[in-house]
């Protein structure tokens, strides 16, 4: 068990390298400015990308680290008959991009996370989201797999164990929702 621990501190020690936490930071910086510019946040992985997704949204709506007004963002994979009823009758594979097709507009950000970094569904919202003005911010394994040119904000890891890039991603994000409800609610802060 000690070893087993000890390389999950190793791989997050590798993760969490000088150049990856400036990229969070950049990440964090412009969420927050997007959200004062009174932009949305869009949502989407795929499996337990899914559930990051939707607990991103709810750490903005609803509060990360103290009570302050809520967020604009949205998990994209939330809704079932939206999701049933497209995949049904079109492709499974561009369920997202119909939401960010629907939903976005120009200036508005969408967040993919993708373990592999090659989910095509991901991708294919990454693609319309640059079509149609949105920022795209990336996580993923892999080293980005194949959304690299698609991504404005990259969040990417070398690590390829699909556990293990979640556990890297889950401390990402929160050190993200805790900057930007810093960075917008400051005077609120406990910590200053």
């Amino acid at each position: 068990m000690n070893h087993w621990i000890q390389e999950r501190l190793k791989c997050l020690e590798n993760a969490f390298n000088e150049e990856y936490c400036r990229s969070i930071d950049r990440v964090s910086q412009e969420v927050a400015r997007r959200f004062q510019a009174g932009h949305t946040l869009f949502i989407c992985g795929n499996g337990g990308s899914a559930a990051d997704a939707q607990h991103i949204a709810a750490e903005f709506v609803g509060r990360f680290q103290f009570d302050r007004p809520g967020l604009p963002a949205i998990a994209l994979g939330t809704n079932p008959a939206t999701l049933t009823a497209w995949s049904n009758d079109h492709e499974f594979a561009t369920i997202f991009s119909r939401q960010v097709e629907c939903f976005g507009k120009t200036g508005d950000m969408l967040w993919v996370l993708s373990t592999s970094g090659k989910s095509r569904n991901v991708i294919y919202a990454l693609k319309t989201a640059k079509e149609q003005g949105l920022i795209t911010i990336g996580m993923a394994g892999n080293d980005g797999g194949i959304m690299g040119d698609l991504i404005d904000y990259p969040l990417f890891v070398s690590e390829k164990n699909t556990p293990y890039v979640q556990e890297i991603h889950l401390i990402s994000y929160h050190r993200i929702c805790e900057q930007v409800e810093i960075e917008l609610f400051q005077n609120k802060n406990p910590f200053n």
